[in-house]
């Protein structure tokens, strides 16, 4: 019994503990998150379910088959200028339109493809390229370079390094390969300051070796077995199929009403808070139900220790009835 008082009280702490430890971090980081969306000047931050009007201008066309421009040129993390055409060939290519200085969701869907891409039993260089292209014409040789070795070395395989191509471009090159992809950003210059931004959705192509749009693949999470059969399909020149639109969006922002948010940070709040109400209701609901086993178990054990003084007392009536009748007897 007092084992089992002794697993419920570490059962009660270890629990405590667990909730105290989840408090404390999520109390941490509400402040970077809250930070995140309104982190740019004293700006409101918009309701989550209005849509700004610029929103209307942003999203992801899938131009399946289509072409893209090969003719194009871009500048390598080296500095060297070099046409679009320079990885295609041999190999598929996995496309990516992003921008280095990106505050939030362009990194998520590096660091996406970089953890499926570990999981895949193709290696950049040798079965397959990646080519990540700014949207920015402002950003340079050192930016791209940067994002290189940070990307090569979170792959972990640093012999894979002439598979990892971070380029950028002039605005002509840009939109002649946004264009081709199907990929709709809005530029945004943040009032009252020095920023630019871009309000755009999250994909990644795959694109065969003669430079055809194979496949999309939307969001910023990819699955390494969808990812491993795109490319065996691409490497064939095979076209895939359309994907559903859901989109998730870099970057949320209305000129109109001064207004913006990033909505990955709205889903981390609402899933943080979603996380809160789950455990503070798992914890009540075994807490209570601990407790009125406790209540039952006491009760028990009170009853069974009247009995036992009940039986212990019958046995001493039973013995001194027998001595009276004994010494009866004798006399």
């Amino acid at each position: 019994m007092q084992h089992r008082s002794t697993i419920r009280k570490n059962w009660h702490a270890t629990a405590v503990a667990a909730a105290g430890i989840f408090l404390v971090c999520l109390a941490v980081a509400s402040p970077a998150l809250l930070a995140q969306v309104s982190s740019y000047g004293d700006k409101q931050v918009g309701t989550s379910n209005e849509k700004p009007a610029l929103l209307d201008s942003i999203g992801i066309s899938q131009h399946l088959n289509g072409q893209l421009p090969l003719n194009v040129m871009l500048t390598d993390d080296e500095g060297s200028q070099v046409p679009l055409g320079k990885y295609f060939g041999k190999h598929p290519v996995i496309f990516s339109l992003v921008y280095y200085r990106c505050p939030m969701l362009c990194s998520e869907e590096l660091n996406g493809l970089t953890s499926a891409l570990q999981m895949v039993k193709y290696a950049p260089g040798k079965d397959f390229n990646i080519v990540v292209v700014s949207i920015d014409p402002t950003e340079g040789t050192d930016l791209a370079a940067a994002k290189k070795r940070e990307y090569v070395k979170r792959y972990g395989h640093p012999e894979s390094a002439n598979g990892w191509h971070f380029m950028t471009a002039t605005q002509p090159a840009v939109d002649a390969l946004a264009q081709a992809v199907g990929f709709k950003y809005v530029k945004i210059n943040v009032p009252n300051s020095n920023l630019v931004q871009f309000a755009h959705a999250s994909s990644i192509q795959l694109v065969t070796p003669e430079g055809k749009l194979a496949q999309y693949y939307m969001g910023v999470e990819y699955s390494p077995k969808d990812l491993l059969l795109g490319l065996n399909e691409a490497s064939s020149n095979r076209i895939g199929s359309p994907v559903d639109n859901i989109l998730t969006y870099c970057y949320h922002y209305d000129p109109q009403t001064n207004k913006h948010s990033l909505i990955v940070s709205r889903v981390v709040q609402m899933g943080g808070g979603l996380t809160v109400v789950l455990l503070g209701g798992f914890m009540f609901l075994m807490f209570r139900k601990d407790f009125h086993h406790e209540g039952l178990q006491g009760h028990g054990e009170v009853s069974e220790e009247r009995g036992s003084v009940g039986a212990e007392t019958g046995k001493r009536k039973s013995e001194t009835g027998k001595s009276g009748t004994g010494n009866k007897v004798n006399g």
